[in-house]
């Protein structure tokens, strides 16, 4: 094989905005998309842990904000890893994103872990103000190749 292995090429930078319907239909979409996204470019990031954050992200701006106007998602690829946004028209903030958890979810419930879950499995998460709502992101690092299935 002449040149260097895929893992040792640097990982190209990258960017998709999409528009999402503001209905339960955009999550099993939003998690198609960032696989795609991860997988066309050989990215090394953990692609079932985005898909599980995205996933996360876009059912709680469906479920928590009003309207029926579209959502965005917007992915960030970069040779560090990887960033996902999902933009709502809401400008509240996302409870317990960044601040310390108060208390526990209650075990019984199915609702509330979802920002726990961001939390637990992101190198970083957040939330800043747009011009139209809000912002919530979460980033993931690249996996080192001797920690990636073959």
């Amino acid at each position: 094989m002449n040149g260097p292995a895929l893992h040792d090429r640097p990982l190209p930078s990258a960017s998709w905005r999409v528009a999402l319907p503001h209905t339960a239909a955009a999550v099993p979409v939003a998690r198609a998309l960032v696989r795609t996204a991860l997988a066309d470019l050989e990215h090394a990031a953990d692609s079932d842990t985005a898909e599980l954050l995205t996933a996360e992200l876009v059912a709680n701006a469906v479920e928590h904000t009003p309207g029926d106007g579209p959502i965005e998602l917007v992915v960030d690829l970069h040779p560090s890893g990887c960033q996902v946004e999902v933009h709502d028209p809401d400008p509240a903030p996302p409870g317990h994103l960044t601040r310390p958890l108060v208390e526990e979810p209650d075990p019984w419930q199915e609702h509330g872990r979802g920002l726990l879950l961001i939390r637990a499995l992101s190198s970083s998460c957040g939330h800043r103000p747009t011009a139209s709502g809000k912002a919530v992101w979460f980033r993931l690092p690249v996996v080192p190749a001797q920690r990636r299935p073959h």
